[in-house]
């Protein structure tokens, strides 16, 4: 095996997954005009630029070049920002977010933690002098002033430089100086304007700060992370070096505590009050002029949540909706929200489906699975769905955009694939990944419903070098979704192949996709002599709540089971050799891996089980007592659940299967610390293994060179395991 040669693996990295140059983070301006957008130079730039496209002659042009901006200088990000991008799963550099006003005019955004503004329709850009290091910088809706976090305080400038202030700065045992050394290391005793840790990693809410629509105040999370647990993050590369300490809020420990207040420009302050202690969670703030602040709070086990008006004059709230689960409660994107009659928009589980409701009232039903709200108009909800179990004609992996209102649903997206939108007015940016074609395909449409073609926005990404050759199908008496990929050059006279399962298997991520990319990895796999097998068990997304709430206190067996049931199903009708399986995964697909090879050795003959969950008591709050329930109250269920248990390595002696454990050092989402237990608990058991330490790598693998070789040795490990060598 060549490291280092110039082939799918170097291309992936080089690449990023071929994320580097596709148009992405879209704003459409109110008036019809303009269509913001990010997007690197080239497939393999990883500097972002804001670009604008001008929809009167179909032009783009770029409103904020990084290198322009910093004069050639290298970016320098602080560990907060890093943490910051850790979260979101940001690894580009540049301009990699940016927020505008209500008009799409002024856009503002940080570089190298300083502040930046752009007027997006003369295309000029700014720096504005204030205390850094910059994060989340965003315009108030009528583009007066300019709203940041710096140093744990949340502050305010006009949009000219002038009047900097801090609205709160904070004011716990830390002062600011303080606040900064901790949130280096994603870490802080009190903040404000910012997500804590959960929320941010689990809840798909990212900020911490929501101007009012009159310009005049905002509302802002206080968090208090004192009393979360410490944990230290070392570079044993780098013994010279202290180690990171992070606040890491593990199941059944405490989690950071967080309020909101309503912050004046004026200096005032109002605490809006709610149960804090029944419903700790802030999921979700909305603030809109169709209406007051709109929160959603959930309890701890997310079995219970209502929605809450607040009077940001005095602080009260008061109940418009509640829900309750005997499983949990799934928070999503875009809503809850105020349509702009004033009706509570939500996305509810009613009558075994995922529907779409505006006042008390749902307009889908069982033939959609709702996934998001994607913006909300004068007479319809553009929503993000998939065909649910009762549509007349499934439609393996594929996700649509439809048109909802009182008189039915329409859908916008017409080609398979998977589709997402963003929309203002009659001005819709149609985002398609389609089976046939790399990359993604983004088209300007305007007018009502589906509207007529106005432009196009190009993808700079590169072509990969290899093209999936993808079986999407459904196995099993319970239809699991599945794709199957065999070798490029496979004839029916090469006859049964080693079979490598390559899953996620986890909620909140469906691997089985009406798309191109999503295979490239997996093609390469299969390329390599293998048939690759790849299963949505029950607990993954987009079929039905009660597919994916199967999994309640139950998470190890019933994945186990579908990968198992899907396998055999597929080989009666695809060549798969069942005397060599393997199985490979990253996160959950790690901990599936080493589920698969621990507890059904005679099924699985290999594994490599990448950044695993092994011990479900070190994995955070919000995700695991979702599934399991409080630790303390139910230690049986995480003992079963868990790889590193006596139940989890009931059958780790009896067999020798080989087994790679991939991890990275710097990882602080899923520790070291599981995969190294894991180890040590085989060890004890006698159970040789691999063990591949990535030095200096988080939960992703961004760097180039180690994302490169990692899929080669995971290539070398297969065949040695499976005899192909």
């Amino acid at each position: 095996m060549t490291f280092g040669q110039q082939s799918f693996p170097r291309q992936h990295a080089r690449t990023q997954r071929f994320s580097l140059g596709t148009p992405r983070a879209f704003t459409v301006s109110p008036d019809g005009e303009r269509v913001s957008f990010l997007r690197s130079r080239s497939g393999t730039d990883r500097e972002t630029l804001l670009w604008v496209l001008d929809l009167e002659d179909g032009t783009e042009r770029i409103a904020a070049d990084p290198q322009v901006l910093l004069g050639g200088a290298e970016e320098k990000l602080s560990a907060a920002e890093r943490a910051r991008r850790e979260r979101s799963r940001e690894f580009g550099a540049g301009v990699v977010a940016y927020a505008t006003d209500a008009s799409a005019e002024l856009a503002a955004f940080s570089l190298s933690g300083r502040l930046f503004t752009c007027e997006l329709r003369a295309g000029t850009s700014r720096e504005l002098q204030v205390p850094g290091p910059v994060i989340d910088p965003r315009p108030s809706p009528d583009g007066r002033f300019i709203a940041y976090v710096s140093q744990g305080a949340l502050r305010v400038v006009g949009a000219e430089g002038e009047d900097d202030r801090a609205l709160a700065e904070p004011d716990g045992a830390e002062g600011a100086e303080g606040a900064e050394g901790a949130e280096g290391s994603g870490d802080c005793e009190v903040t404000y304007g910012l997500a804590e840790f959960v929320a941010a990693e689990e809840m798909q809410r990212y900020r911490g700060f929501w101007w009012s629509p009159e310009s005049d105040r905002l509302l802002a999370a206080r968090v208090d992370n004192s009393p979360v647990r410490r944990w230290w993050i070392a570079d044993p590369a780098h013994p010279e070096a202290a180690p990171a300490q992070i606040g890491y809020p593990a199941a059944g420990t405490p989690n950071a505590d967080v309020r909101l207040f309503v912050l004046g420009l004026d200096g005032s302050r109002t605490e809006i009050a709610w149960d804090r202690e029944r419903y700790p969670y802030l999921a979700r703030v909305h603030w809109s002029s169709a209406g007051a602040p709109l929160l959603l709070v959930q309890t701890r086990d997310q079995g219970g949540q209502v929605y809450l008006v607040a009077d940001p004059a005095d602080g009260s709230t008061r109940m418009v909706h509640a829900d309750e689960d005997p499983a949990w409660l799934e928070l999503f994107v875009g809503t809850p929200a105020w349509s702009p009659s004033g009706q509570l928009v939500r996305i509810a589980d009613e009558g075994g489906a995922r529907v779409l409701a505006v006042g008390e009232r749902p307009l889908t039903g069982a033939q959609l699975q709702l996934r998001s709200v994607l913006d909300i108009g004068e007479s319809d909800v553009l929503v993000q769905a998939a065909a649910g179990e009762e549509a007349a004609r499934p439609e393996t992996g594929e996700v649509h955009v439809y048109r909802v209102n009182e008189l039915g649903v329409e859908r916008i997206s017409q080609d398979p694939g998977v589709h997402t939108a963003v929309r203002s007015g009659d001005v819709t940016v149609l985002v398609s990944s389609r089976p046939e074609q790399p990359g993604v395909r983004v088209r300007v449409l305007v007018g009502k419903g589906a509207g007529k073609q106005k432009a196009v926005i190009a993808s700079y990404a590169e072509q990969p070098v290899i093209a999936p050759r993808v079986h999407l199908t459904e196995a099993g008496a319970r239809r699991i979704p599945c794709a199957v990929l065999l070798p490029t050059s496979y004839t029916e006279e090469d006859g049964p192949l080693p079979v490598l399962l390559d899953p996620y298997g986890g909620p909140h991520h469906a691997r089985v996709a009406a798309a191109h990319d999503p295979y490239l990895t997996s093609q390469w796999f299969a390329d390599q002599g293998f048939a690759v097998v790849i299963a949505d068990n029950r607990g993954t997304p987009g079929r039905s709540p009660a597919w994916e709430k199967a999994i309640k206190d139950n998470l190890a067996s019933v994945v186990l089971e579908d990968q198992v049931d899907a396998l055999h199903a597929l080989a009666e009708r695809f060549p798969l050799d069942l005397g060599r399986v393997a199985i490979r995964g990253w996160s959950f697909g790690g901990y599936l891996s080493g589920l698969a090879l621990l507890r059904r050795p005679d099924v699985f003959h290999a594994a490599i089980a990448g950044a695993p969950v092994t011990d479900q008591r070190l994995y955070d709050t919000h995700y695991t007592e979702r599934y399991l329930g409080d630790p303390n109250k139910q230690p049986q269920v995480y003992a079963e659940n868990s790889l590193v248990t006596d139940e989890g390595l009931s059958g780790a002696a009896e067999q020798t299967r080989p087994l790679m454990i991939v991890h990275g050092l710097a990882d602080d989402n899923v520790h070291v610390a599981h995969s190294l237990r894991l180890s040590s608990a085989l060890l004890a058991a006698g159970r040789p293994h691999e063990v591949l330490p990535l030095s200096g790598v988080t939960h992703a693998t961004p760097q180039e060179q180690v994302a490169e070789n990692v899929l080669l040795l995971q290539v070398d490990f297969l065949k040695r395991s499976l005899g192909m060598v």
